[in-house]
């Protein structure tokens, strides 16, 4: 293959990952606009914060999957950063239950 050629090859796909690019920036910003609106349903309140973590937390992982070129790699980052970026959001939820809790005694 000459060289010419893969230059246009490369076009190519580099042209397709634009639209792939702007599918996933049009989710992520569906999904903030969902985490705006639920922000101002009072009936949420009480579920509104793990909503929220669950939202943010799938765009985290589009962002790193595709601004960060993590879908074009092995999948098996994408399949050890998902179950830790779970267990890092039941953590932080674990600690904000305890520590609310603690200082709501004083």
């Amino acid at each position: 293959m000459s060289n010419a050629h893969a230059g246009t090859m490369e076009g190519i796909h580099d042209e397709s990952r634009t639209g792939t690019y702007l599918l996933v920036a049009l989710i992520l910003t569906v999904l903030t606009v969902i985490e705006v609106w639920i922000s101002y349903i009072p009936a949420l309140l009480p579920v509104l914060v793990p909503m929220l973590i669950v939202l943010s937390g799938a765009k985290f992982v589009l962002v790193a999957a595709f601004y960060m070129h993590l879908h074009y790699d092995s999948w098996l980052f994408t399949g050890i950063l998902t179950p830790l970026l779970v267990l890092a959001a039941f953590i932080i939820l674990a600690l904000l239950g305890l520590f609310t809790r603690f200082f709501a005694g004083f």
